[in-house]
């Protein structure tokens, strides 16, 4: 039972990465902003970075919950 649950933590990092690419390559990259003339360029990347960086951050939130779960079920048992 214990190795399981580093598999678990395993396949849902990787659900986290694969879901991830899903969403920042189709989505997110087409994304794009006009009519701030030779801003464009810097605020349409300020936009995908800060959109980046939320989702890495929900991302490290997922998986440190997780941890702490499969830690205190271990310290349980």
């Amino acid at each position: 039972m214990k190795g399981s649950l580093i598999f678990f933590y395993i396949f849902v990092m990787w659900i986290l990465i694969i879901t991830g690419g899903a969403l920042i390559v189709p989505i997110i990259a087409h994304i794009s902003i006009h009519g701030f003339g030779t801003l464009d360029a810097l605020i349409d990347s300020a936009i995908k970075a800060g959109i980046a960086i939320i989702l890495v951050i929900i991302w490290i939130l997922i998986m440190s919950k997780i941890k702490n779960w499969i830690f205190h079920r271990q310290i349980n048992n």
